[in-house]
């Protein structure tokens, strides 16, 4: 992985300020995509949630399955066409996949109160502004640990399908509180790699390749986010 206080010394025939301009651009560019997702995701989840009817004809019949499951296939499936995607045909099945991933939270609004919601937002985006700028600017390589988390990670799913077998209050509190800690540890990793992905790749002027590094980019730290968001509503949470 490159040395981030070494970045001077990057790219034959790259000017070290075009690099770090360019990564400045690049940098804003995920924020912003990640920024519009999020502000979709939102929209179509509070839209849904606070529609009673609504969430009865999705949550109340066998549709649920689709709605739950449906943003897992469609992540899957852009990693698979990425390549063969252009830039803006990828932006939009982004935004595509936030809408579909907001229609799969919009119980949220059925389950929390508004507010509880409005603040576990609020602690969240602070959390994830600190991680992610901690991921930014340190000179220490957290690939390490990044491999760390991913295995963690897996674990995590794992024992979370074996709780819905159990419904064990113990081991769904216990989820709950690595699933904090992982998410948090993947945003600052995740930042880090964007950036170390962006380092690596700029040197050759690939425009297209650096057009779906932001949208990938921008995919990770949503995800990053609304898993960060989700496990900390269950601290944080008041139930109606």
């Amino acid at each position: 992985m490159a040395e981030y206080d070494t970045i001077r010394t990057v790219g034959v025939g790259a000017r070290a300020s075009q690099i770090d301009a360019g990564l400045r651009a690049h940098m804003n560019k995920v924020y912003g995509l990640m920024s519009v997702a999020m502000i979709i995701t939102g929209a179509v989840a509070w839209a849904v949630g606070t529609s009673p009817a609504m969430l009865q004809v999705i949550f109340g019949s066998p549709l649920k399955w689709v709605v739950m499951f449906a943003p897992l296939a469609m992540v899957f499936a852009f990693g698979a066409m990425i390549n063969k995607l252009s830039v803006a045909a990828a932006q939009l099945f982004f935004y595509v996949y936030a809408a579909a991933f907001g229609l799969s939270l919009s119980f949220i609004f059925a389950v929390y109160s508004g507010v509880s919601i409005a603040q576990t937002f609020l602690v969240t985006a602070i959390s994830f502004a600190g991680l992610s700028l901690y991921g930014y600017t340190t000179k220490k390589d957290l690939s390490g640990v990044g491999s760390f988390l991913v295995m963690g990670l897996i674990g995590l799913l794992v024992a979370s399908v074996v709780n819905i077998f159990l419904a064990s209050s113990a081991l769904n509190f216990a989820i709950s509180v690595i699933g904090v800690l992982i998410f948090a540890g993947l945003t600052a990793w995740d930042t880090q790699k964007i950036k170390a992905d962006y380092i690596e790749h700029a040197q050759y002027g690939d425009e297209a390749w650096l057009g779906k590094s932001a949208i990938m980019g921008a995919l990770t730290l949503y995800l990053d986010f609304v898993n960060l968001f989700m496990f900390l509503l269950r601290f944080l949470g008041n139930r109606e």
